[in-house]
């Protein structure tokens, strides 16, 4: 059972990822008898690898599935992955123009099959990175958003949504992307901010008047005006009402009108209406009864409405006609301004406000009961704080645009007759019209990503069928994700849950923070800072990878990942193997792991009293999603408590058994040991599978596989008195060490200890533990005594009511130490010096930032500890010179 001296992480990661993915144990079985618990894992897109956030949430996810399942639940923790419409489109057609061709060059079909193709290739790197992560999902139950049974409920919703009257087909402004050549919703949108220009522009009136100004930071949009608005309480402007004006380089009259929606502080007060290029115009033409003139088409160009400015880029339209405008005398002023400017989330183009036919669904009905469940509790947010967040969109909903003029993803079921003008939408196909009998053409259009993804938590379990996977594991019991898809995401797939299954699809939702580099900066190419997951495992180690995600892991708060954090965790997972490698060299084949209450040394109740009271705190935290409190209880248990305190308190009755493999006391040790490190391992399994999983099937008196062991009881040994007193055996021995440091004592140097202790009961158990104090502090002796001799030359020292007098005699040269202190106390008064001079410096405190006079502050008073211990000291070497 010996252990390698040396942890090899890629060694052991490979060998369990195969073994368990061979043993199948991660499958889930609603026939088992056991309470179902189940997650679904947030669908990675097909067109990349995993990012460090991947890393983050999954490893989030993980944790919890193997501590449901280790409880005894069924877990079902189904992965798939998404299709991701636009993305993938793009990353296939950039293959395609290296190729010298394009996907209208190969015809729908044939550009279909080649993404499959791609997806087959590409799309499996996903599936690769969440198995050497560690991820226990049920590999069995694996999704796709564009596989068969989602096809069919994506058909079915879309199908009974329309009957409804909740899908509907119209010709709104959309966000369109003329890179990506498709509408995006406003979710898609990313808004940045952009130095441009402010254009006050002179709009004459029909009869010769003076007119009116507006000001507009998009000029060339002036060719699609179809009337100017003024705010109605404007009293610059009522003598405009209802006359008209001349818009500029067209030779168009146009009405002013009054609208509440005009700022009159903004501009002139007076707003151009373009409702054919700009949401809030579109809906103030709706409401004035303008005509919609469009004067930019799909790519970004000018239309031919666009007169002599027909077929130029809209920036160069732009240039072109404020040109223009200035050779007429009608630009009044331009000035700098920024603004914020939507862009294409995928691709960074500019958005352009276009009107168009395109797919709806009518969200309001759908949202109402999705923001009753969480109102009521039936769907909590972790942190509650989200919940705000998500009231906040879900009450100010628009109708949800879900049509994308793009070729791959959820073709819309919905056929056309161009002979009778009728409109089918069906789940089958329908081979001819049903009014006519007239040849029928599909919608060329396809949904939106994000469409699928809203039925992922019960399309995923067979819905429409009713599966029994479907009745076993629907609503799930948590979803975790990040804040930037709540509305993408979160808030439809409750609507759909509810709809659909008419109960919640999760009960509570853990959001979680952005990773960010050291510095708390957002991760990005451009700056080159970020992390590559595969690098940072196979440095550090997955294990230690994981458990610095989720001790960093603070409900709502961004991650700053530094790579000394992952070092120190993969310190943490050597301090665990060297720790049971010890263990294991001395129980040998040892399987005895029974105790009884009697037999037990007061360090012993206190390992086992601590284990318990581990296995509660990490229980409350997980319970309570806070991966953070759990990942420092288990590291403060395993580091400072077992393997630098109960394995160092132990080691004389392991030496003992040595020499008398039969005494009972060895014996106890050994199956405490045991005991303990099999406890831990099993706490600590869910936050780092690998190490623990191979250290597990070392241990003499374990079965089966670690993934699958029974949890820790929290019904173990609690005992108040046994942790009180070796918290003061602790609180000795490290003042003891710290005298020994102070004194300058060498190292290797054995001291006799002196402990006066006024309390009956503790003196004995000192008296008890005193040769596990003698070998913790290198001591020759440790013994009792009624009073401190006050004329003895010692370093002494109080923990708690433990008096601790340690003689110098024989062990320091008196002489040269006190040299030593001497040039020591010089430095330190300078250093006092030198801060009591600026600390007095009036203009260094009001000037200074707070935290740097905070810091001298600090630091003057530990320099001002330092001298009192160190003339302490000096003085005693002073008595001994006499």
């Amino acid at each position: 059972m010996e252990l390698d001296r040396e942890y090899r992480p890629e060694a052991v990661e490979r060998r369990w990822s195969r073994a368990w993915a061979e043993a199948g144990i991660f499958r889930a079985d609603p026939d088992s008898g056991k309470s179902p618990f189940c997650m679904v894992i947030p669908p990675p897109n097909i067109t990349g690898k995993l990012h460090i956030g991947h890393v983050l949430v999954y490893t989030l996810h993980d944790i919890v599935a193997r501590w449901r399942r280790m409880q005894g639940m069924d877990v079902l923790w189904l992965p798939g992955t998404d299709h991701a419409g636009i993305a993938t489109q793009m990353v296939v057609e950039r293959e395609l123009v290296k190729e010298g061709t394009t996907r209208h060059e190969l015809g729908r079909e044939a550009f279909e099959r080649r993404v499959w193709e791609w997806k087959e290739e590409y799309g499996g790197k996903i599936t690769t990175a969440l198995r050497e992560l560690g991820s226990s999902v049920d590999w069995s139950r694996e999704r796709f958003t564009l596989d068969a049974g989602l096809s069919a409920a994506v058909r079915s919703v879309f199908v009974r949504l329309y009957r409804e009257g909740l899908i509907y087909r119209g010709r709104y402004i959309v966000n369109w992307c003329p890179r990506c050549q498709t509408a995006i919703s406003d979710l898609e949108t990313a808004h940045a901010l952009v130095k441009g220009k402010l254009y006050t522009i002179r709009y004459p009136g029909e009869d010769g008047a003076e007119g009116v100004r507006v000001a507009t930071t998009r000029p060339e949009t002036l060719l699609g005006d179809t009337g100017v608005a003024v705010h109605p309480d404007d009293k610059r402007y009522r003598g405009l009402h209802g006359k008209t004006v001349m818009v500029p380089l067209t030779g168009r009259a146009v009405p002013v009108r009054p609208d509440a929606f005009v700022d009159p502080e903004f501009g002139t007060g007076a707003v151009k209406l373009t409702p054919a290029h700009d949401p809030n115009d579109f809906e103030a033409g709706k409401r004035l009864g303008l005509p919609q003139l469009v004067v930019i088409d799909p790519r970004g160009r000018m239309t031919e409405a666009a007169g002599e400015y027909a077929g130029l880029d809209r920036m160069e339209a732009r240039e072109r006609v404020v040109a223009d405008l200035e050779k007429l005398g009608l630009l009044c002023g331009v000035q700098d301004h920024e603004h914020a400017v939507g862009h294409c989330q995928r691709c960074n183009t500019m958005i352009e406000p276009l009107v168009s036919t395109q797919w709806f669904v009518k969200i309001k009905p759908l949202a109402e009961p999705a923001i009753e469940a969480v109102e009521s509790g039936r769907t909590c947010f972790v942190p509650e704080s989200w919940a705000k967040t998500y009231f906040e969109w879900m009450r100010n909903i628009h109708d949800w645009c879900i049509s994308r003029q793009l070729w791959w993803g959820h073709r819309i079921p919905a056929w056309y007759c161009d002979s009778c003008q009728n409109v089918i939408v069906a789940e089958e196909s329908p081979t001819a019209c049903e009014n006519c009998s007239g040849q029928l053409r599909q919608d060329d259009d396809v949904l939106d990503t994000w469409f699928s993804s809203a039925l992922w938590p019960f399309s995923t379990l067979g819905w429409p069928d009713e599966t029994t996977d479907l009745k076993h594991y629907y609503p799930t019991g948590l979803l975790i994700t990040g804040h930037d898809i709540i509305f993408f995401w979160v808030a439809r797939m409750m609507m759909m849950g509810l709809k659909f299954r008419n109960e919640v699809p999760f009960g509570r939702v853990y959001i979680h923070g952005l990773v960010r580099d050291s510095k708390g900066q957002k991760m990005s190419k451009s700056k080159g800072n970020t992390v590559d997951p595969a690098e940072v495992h196979g440095r550090y180690g997955t294990d230690a990878v994981r458990f610095t995600m989720a001790i960093l892991a603070a409900p709502g708060n961004d991650i700053p990942l530094a790579p000394k954090r992952m070092e120190g965790y993969r310190a943490f997972a050597n301090k665990l193997w060297n720790a049971s490698r010890f263990v294991l060299m001395n129980l040998g084949e040892n399987r005895d792991t029974t105790f009884r209450d009697q037999d037990l040394d007061l360090v012993d109740r206190w390992i086992l009293s601590r284990t318990t009271a581990t296995v509660r705190a990490v229980e409350r935290a997980l319970g309570e999603l806070r991966f953070d409190r759990a990942a420092d209880a288990l590291y403060h248990f395993v580091w400072g408590q077992f393997c630098d305190w109960y394995i160092e308190l132990v080691k004389p009755d392991l030496m003992a058994g040595k020499d008398d493999p039969g005494a009972e006391r060895p014996r106890v040790a050994r199956a405490v040991l045991q005991s303990v490190l099999g406890s831990l391992l099993r706490l600590l399994h869910p936050f780092m599978p690998f190490v623990t999983e191979e250290l597990w099937h070392k241990l003499p008196s374990t079965d089966g596989y670690l993934a699958v062991a029974e949890w820790p009881a929290g019904d173990g040994l609690s005992d108040a008195g046994a942790e009180r007193d070796v918290a003061l055996l602790q609180e000795v021995c490290v003042r003891i060490r710290n005298l020994r440091a102070e004194s300058n004592i060498d190292a290797g140097a054995r001291i006799e200890v002196r402990l006066q202790v006024a309390d009956a009961r503790t003196a004995e158990m000192f008296r008890q533990q005193a040769a596990r104090v003698r070998s913790l502090v290198r001591a020759s002796s440790v013994s009792l005594v009624d009073a401190v001799d006050e004329g003895l030359i010692a370093a002494r020292g109080i923990a708690g009511e433990v008096h601790i007098t340690i003689p110098l005699e024989g062990v320091l040269d008196f002489d040269a130490e006190r040299a030593r202190l001497k040039k020591e106390l010089e430095k330190v008064e300078k250093e006092i010096a030198a801060r009591s001079k600026k600390l007095r410096n009036e203009s260094f405190v009001s000037r200074a930032p707070a935290e740097v006079v905070a810091k001298e502050r600090r630091l003057h008073e530990e320099f001002v500890e330092r001298k009192v211990r160190l003339e302490e000291n000096v003085g005693r070497l002073g008595d001994a010179s006499g």
